[in-house]
């Protein structure tokens, strides 16, 4: 190739080298004719090809780490702020061991030293390098009761009846496995390398079917301050039960975790938690069985409806008055949002604001717009129209449902690393523990010292104390 085909070629091969293309590169391809346009929309197409495009539903973890646009500089930095004063940890209060170091030589040149001049000291904390298990025999003194016609004895609050393993190590485990996320097979290889506990995988399911069986209560009772809640966020992700399809479900407010596993992602599940009419404020995203629910109020996530104008303008057809829509769109909930944190105006300018803010609304729906992605979200709009500004007559209500997605978090995470449960009783089990040790965190609680002394108290009088507040 020589002459005028050459520097077309080399010509194209840089206006389309680049990670963009640009309105002028494109029209500079157009003048050299129809040959350089088709030949440049094969190699633009060669090129996406080659880069594998995600859709929407590919999970992150699934991308490559070059094939994620970077996320730009952090908006704060870490840390504390310059002229803060520092902090770190403090004294222990007592001295466990006194270590004395020689110093007969210098350790640069080897040159014999005398007696030092000085001393100064350093405190260095650190666990033991074995930790063995404490044994402990218990005597257990019976004795006839004449009223009872029986013998009896005292009960033993350290352990469960008829368990060998002791309630701290039962809460222990419990707390890493459905408060932390740690994996049986972790907790066994922390417990038989370094704590020298021989425990089996099945001893350590069972003893948590035990504990989730006694807190039952306790579940219970976080299921029913849920349903109390004044503002209630709500959310589901995807779970395995016995190698089937199942979903968590997740009801959260500021003090109250609560988790429910279900094979059904419909209204069934949902009836299932709230039993009768809700009389406070329900925050969820844009899935339909939650339309069926009876509740005094709605908010949907205006979060989800932004990053929907994303994904349509990232994968799908966004031709048209698609643009106009958008942007017409983003300015309403972001006037919502800045219109929720405006301390200064008036209660008068608040709510003319407000009721311009559903004339827009209503102008959007009302709007001819042909782009199919468009018609899509007008229809959300229409049946969403009396819960999109929800938050703006209750203070205590976000814009958006980001609680719940924080607190479905770590079950999502779980079931990356556990795959989820085996069966429907592990299934039980699972959605009982995590809600307890999630709420016990919510309200700063110990959960080992909580669960253990409460555990306590069920051998001792055969009752649960209540729910920690």
């Amino acid at each position: 190739m020589s002459g005028p085909d050459a520097r077309r070629q080399a010509t194209l091969e840089k206006l389309i080298g680049g990670a963009s293309l640009t309105e002028a590169e494109a029209r500079a391809i157009y003048a050299q004719g129809e040959e350089a346009v088709v030949w440049a929309l094969l190699q633009l197409f060669t090129q996406a090809r080659g880069k594998q495009l995600p859709s929407p539903s590919t999970p992150s973890g699934m991308l490559p780490a070059y094939a994620k646009p970077p996320k730009g500089k952090r908006k704060k930095k870490p840390g504390r702020k310059r002229g803060h004063p520092g902090a770190r940890r403090g004294a222990p209060e007592h001295i466990d061991r006194h270590v004395t170091h020689p110093l007969e030589t210098c350790p640069h040149c080897g040159t014999k030293l005398g007696e030092p001049c000085a001393h100064r000291t350093r405190i260095i904390e650190d666990i033991a390098e074995n930790i063995p298990p404490v044994a402990e025999e218990h005597t257990i003194p019976r004795a006839w009761c004449p009223t009872c016609g029986k013998l009896v004895e005292p009960p033993v609050t350290q352990a469960l009846s008829g368990a060998t393993v002791g309630n701290r190590l039962l809460t222990l485990t419990a707390w890493m496995h459905y408060g932390l996320g740690t994996t049986i097979a972790q907790i066994i290889a922390v417990l038989n390398a370094h704590l020298h506990f021989q425990l089996s995988e099945g001893a350590l399911v069972a003893m948590w079917h035990r504990l989730a069986a006694i807190l039952e209560e306790w579940y219970q009772a976080i299921g029913e301050e849920a349903r109390q809640s004044a503002v209630l966020h709500a959310d589901e992700t995807g779970w395995r039960e016995d190698g089937h399809p199942a979903w968590l479900w997740c009801f959260t407010a500021p003090r109250v975790t609560w988790y429910m596993i279900d094979r059904c992602r419909g209204a069934p599940a949902l009836q299932r938690f709230f039993l009768k009419e809700f009389a406070g404020v329900l925050v969820t995203d844009f899935w339909a069985p939650y339309n069926r629910l009876m509740v005094a109020a709605r908010q949907v996530c205006l979060v989800h409806l932004l990053r929907d104008l994303e994904t349509v303008e990232q994968y799908k057809d966004h031709s048209g008055d698609w643009p106009a829509f958008a942007k017409k769109l983003r300015r309403l909930v972001g006037d919502a949002m800045r219109l929720k944190k405006d301390d200064v105006i008036g209660p008068e300018s608040f709510a003319s604001r407000k009721q311009r803010l559903f004339l827009r609304l209503d102008e959007l729906i009302a709007g001819d717009w042909s782009n199919l992605q468009a018609c899509r979200l007008v229809k959300r709009l229409r049946r969403h129209h009396d819960h999109l500004f929800t938050f703006l007559d209750h203070p205590e209500v976000p814009p958006d449902n980001n609680r719940a997605e924080r607190e479905i978090r770590p079950a999502v995470i779980m079931r990356k690393n556990s795959y989820a449960n085996r069966s429907a009783k592990g299934a039980t089990t699972q959605a009982a523990l995590m809600s307890v040790y999630r709420t016990l965190k919510l309200r700063g609680h110990d959960p080992l010292a909580t669960i253990t002394e409460a555990l306590a108290a069920y051998i001792q009088t055969g009752k649960l104390p209540l729910l920690p507040q």
